[in-house]
């Protein structure tokens, strides 16, 4: 039956689930009842690098325009990682945890982002696809496996994307000059955390992600743009400080020992977050093998670099017991160097970084979403791109809307406790898929090497858990003398008896083993700093995401995988999932 008016430009229920086991009730009956056969199915079973990268690209209808250089990657880079956390994190960590040695704690959390954007590059050259980290753990680890670090990473994407926009109305209130930073937000009778509406954040929101739908290129520039002025600000914020810096606020330097310096580590690890949505671009990039190495790791050692100056900048401007830890940067001006005008400045600063990482989050959550969609796990519908734009407009629109609603009604404190611990979570399980890749390639790898391989992988898990298990639950060192040697030993073992199956083409990650296997150590150690509501919130999300798996996602994509859904006139090409042996790729 043909629709009219509206209802034409609706989706369908066809849009949504055009496959086979959804046809009627009686199909999907019959599904149900299948799945724990087709759970073991699809439990362990992989892509392929040419899937992933060819056909799967193909079920979008039209394909991205590649548009993009080093030089735009890079910016994109910075846009994503400079936020305002550096204004708000380096304070509160000097203050209660940390002292002038902040500096320390962010040379670590950058050697920490460093070594998984390695990981990282070498897979976004390999798999030139959308799907980020989603992509590259189904290739490696297998279908169950990524759609658990999918859905969580999504609901990262959505989360942060809303408590960056509650943070972008109260730096816009105190730049008008505001006291009270709900000043701009509705006060209604809803529930405590919920009772103070915040439009302000909406319309950000939706106006960054029309501005991604209109042209990654678009977004790019206006990403060079504001970019260059939260740089501009930044290096004001050096330089003016520094001309008032006095060195002997940095004694003394280590008054909460090193284990603050960690403990603040943990923390100031997620100042860095946000490359990972670079990789999501390697798709749009002209030159990848050339392109993306640069853009992420020059990225990288910018922000890097300009963190550690600005915590030394603070920490010298200052005695670490008097930075304030709510807005150390402003205070600091206005009562060391007499400057009132320069929280005005920095406010700004923060605006301009938040709506690069607001920008940068709309392409990056959408090209995840976008080649999940393309695999059925989640519904086709949202893998389409648009033929005019080049973009995936669909899934960007959702996404946004999805950070808006949430970003509407929810305080600040109640988003930033459901925040941080899904990224360490990925990044552990993009380390562990890298070293999968090198050492394990299906119908060429023996039996022995295999065996090795997993006793050795396993025994890189337990010992990098023991030691995040002891730094949490004990203060002494004996712990470390038994977990890091097991650890150290494990590595250089496998790198020395098991021999890799694997050389990258192009550019690969350096000193594999030991850097994936350093990068699972930390991301785990790091784990161990996180409060236990974020964990419960880990779980739920992760059981709700698992029951939608069994209900939907797994009979989409087993129905893709077997060949047996429905030739629709909207479907793609390519659904045959042959999973083939890997012939191993050598120099």
């Amino acid at each position: 039956m043909e629709r009219k008016g509206i209802l034409s430009v609706l989706p369908r229920k066809d849009d949504f689930f055009p496959e086979a086991s959804f046809q009627n009730w009686v199909t999907y009956r019959r599904a149900l009842v299948s799945v724990p056969s087709r759970f073991r199915n699809r439990l362990l079973a992989r892509s392929t690098d040419l899937m992933e990268s060819h056909d799967m690209i193909r079920r979008s209808q039209s394909t991205m325009k590649k548009t993009l250089s080093w030089w735009d990657l890079m910016w994109f880079g910075i846009g994503a990682i400079i936020g305002a956390g550096i204004f708000v994190l380096t304070g509160q960590e000097a203050h209660d945890v940390v002292g002038p040695a902040v500096i320390l704690s962010y040379t670590a959390a950058g050697i920490s982002a460093m070594l998984s954007v390695f990981c990282y590059t070498e897979f976004a050259i390999e798999i030139l696809v959308a799907g980020g980290s989603f992509a590259y753990l189904r290739v490696e680890l297998g279908d169950f496996m990524a759609f658990i670090a999918a859905g969580n990473i999504i609901l990262e994407y959505v989360i942060s994307g809303a408590a960056v926009g509650r943070s972008w109305t109260s730096y816009f209130t105190a730049l008008c000059g505001r006291e009270n930073a709900d000043d701009f937000r509705i006060k209604t009778n809803l529930a405590n955390d919920f009772n103070l509406l915040d439009p302000i954040a909406v319309v950000i929101l939706l106006l960054t992600g029309l501005v991604a739908t209109w042209s990654t290129r678009v977004t790019s520039l206006l990403n060079w743009i504001a970019s260059f002025a939260n740089m501009a600000i930044i290096l004001f914020v050096i330089i003016a400080g520094l001309v008032k810096a006095e060195p002997s606020n940095l004694t003394p330097f280590l008054p909460y020992g090193v284990r603050g310096v960690f403990s603040a580590a943990s923390v100031l690890f997620f100042a860095y977050l946000g490359f990972d949505a670079v990789a999501t671009m390697a798709e749009e990039t002209k030159n990848p093998a050339r392109d993306i190495p640069i853009g992420l790791m020059t990225s990288m050692i910018i922000t890097t670099v300009l963190y550690c100056l600005m915590a030394l900048t603070l920490s010298m401007m200052q005695p670490y017991t008097a930075i304030d830890p709510n807005a150390a940067f402003a205070l600091a001006f206005r009562d060391r160097a007499g400057w009132k005008w320069a929280q005005y400045v920095i406010s700004l600063g923060a605006l301009k970084g938040m709506t690069t990482v607001l920008l940068v989050n709309a392409v990056g959550q959408a090209r995840y979403v976008t080649h999940i969609a393309r695999t059925h796990m989640i519904p086709p519908w949202f893998a389409k791109v648009s033929e005019n734009t080049g973009t995936p407009i669909r899934a960007t629109i959702v996404m946004f809307s999805a950070s808006a609603v949430v970003a509407f009604f929810s305080s600040l404190d109640v988003l930033a406790n459901l925040l941080s611990i899904s990224t360490l979570f990925i990044f552990m399980l993009v380390a562990v898929a890298l070293l999968v890749r090198r050492y394990y390639v299906s119908g060429y790898t023996d039996n022995k090497s295999l065996r090795y391989f997993q006793a050795f992988l396993a025994l890189i898990l337990l010992s990098s858990g023991g030691t995040a298990y002891y730094w949490a639950t004990h203060d002494g060192w004996l712990g470390y003398v038994v977990t890091i040697p097991i650890w150290f030993l494990s590595t250089l073992v496998l790198a020395v008896v098991v021999p890799q199956a694997r050389h990258p083409q192009t550019w690969g990650c350096p000193f594999v083993p030991w850097v994936p296997s350093l990068s699972i150590l930390i991301n785990i150690f790091l784990l161990a700093s996180i409060d236990r509501l974020s964990f419960i919130r880990f779980a739920v999300w992760t059981g709700l995401i698992l029951m939608y798996y069994l209900l939907l996602g797994l009979h989409a994509s087993y129905d893709v995988a077997s060949g047996s859904e429905r030739e629709e006139s909207h479907t793609e090409e390519g659904k045959n999932f042959d999973m083939k042996p890997k012939p191993p790729m050598q120099n």
